[in-house]
């Protein structure tokens, strides 16, 4: 009996049409473009403006797109996975509003929480899904409304955020691509560093919380900077090492959006600099959703077969790397 194993058959992407320029944020905070480019890369980010609209409106327009380019029947889609740090809701999920939204009647659904780490370890789950010989086509989506949690008071954090997601779709293959390995990683030790205090049940919604700023991302910048590059360099060698690749092997690596420093970094310890795939100048850090909106803006440079690494990390501390085989050629999708 063949082998099966899990392929990403297609990409959608959303991103909103407002932007918040370097200009905008300095309106708001003492800080310049000049100072927030040569810190962090982020020349603008996308804004989801408008009341109601939270994560789910990005994702139901990332899997329309991604179903049309596929041309997949959304009955026949079996299971929506949605890794967001920023639901809709507290409950229901937001994978079975956009499921509803988008005609995949038939689906499983369920959300999952990876923080920045999100579409690693959406991937890694639902590649597991498909492995089991149970479902032939699984939804991921993977994107944050950040904005929502951003304090545009705080001058340090402010100019990270932006808003977008991305949607793939996985399929069974017994070809020799798909998602050839995974190594997922957490460090409980990164709790203070970077959390959102409030609005879970340790600190649930009260005056004190929203008067104490407690329902906007905290993050120690220089702690969280450091142990970033760290694991995130350690974890693409040890997957690049365990699979026996050398870099002239690898077409793309693909780093979570968060800081072109880090990106930077990153590539230089990977020797590959030349080969990565970057889009933080215009999107800044949309957490999950900054790998697949890399995949689905440089999907036509894709192609069937190339190696490529995805690494991530985020609050929890998670972080983890993905080696993967790319399944199609990217401009006949």
């Amino acid at each position: 009996m063949e082998k099966i194993n899990a392929v990403i058959s297609g990409i959608g992407g959303y991103v909103p049409e407002d932007i918040l320029t370097n200009e905008d944020i300095s309106q708001l905070v003492d800080t310049s473009d000049e100072w927030i480019r040569t810190r962090v890369g982020i020349e603008e980010r996308r804004i989801l403006r408008g009341e109601g609209k939270g994560t789910s409106y990005m994702g139901i327009r990332a899997v329309q797109q991604l179903l049309e380019k596929t041309g997949v029947n959304p009955e026949e889609i079996e299971v929506v996975l949605c890794s967001s740090t920023t639901p809709d809701f507290g409950f229901p999920t937001t994978a079975s509003v956009i499921a509803y939204n988008t005609g995949c009647v038939n689906a499983m659904t369920f959300d999952l929480q990876g923080a920045c780490s999100g579409f690693l370890y959406g991937l890694e789950t639902a590649a597991n899904y498909i492995r089991s010989g149970r479902y032939k086509k699984i939804v991921l989506v993977s994107g944050d409304k950040m904005t929502s949690i951003t304090d545009y008071t705080d001058r340090n954090t402010c100019p990270l955020f932006g808003d977008g997601c991305g949607a793939v779709l996985l399929e069974p293959t017994t070809e020799p691509v798909g998602i050839i390995d995974t190594i997922l990683k957490t460090d409980g030790s990164g709790l203070s560093h970077l959390i959102m205090k409030g609005g879970g049940s340790a600190y649930p919604s009260s005056h004190e919380t929203v008067d104490n700023h407690m329902h906007y991302v905290y993050q120690d910048g220089k702690y969280v900077f450091k142990h970033a590059v760290s694991y995130m360099a350690a974890v693409s060698l040890e997957i690049v090492e365990k699979n026996g690749l050398k870099k002239e092997d690898l077409d793309w690596v693909v780093p979570h959006q968060a800081n072109l420093r880090i990106i930077d970094a990153v590539a230089n310890r990977l020797g590959i600099a030349d080969k990565v795939m970057i889009n933080i100048q215009k999107y800044g850090n949309t957490s999950a959703g900054t790998i697949p909106l890399c995949l689905w803006e440089y999907e036509d440079q894709l192609k069937k077969g190339d190696d490529i690494i995805l690494t991530a990390f985020g609050a929890g501390f998670t972080w983890g790397a993905v080696y993967l085989k790319w399944g199609y050629d990217g401009k006949k999708a």
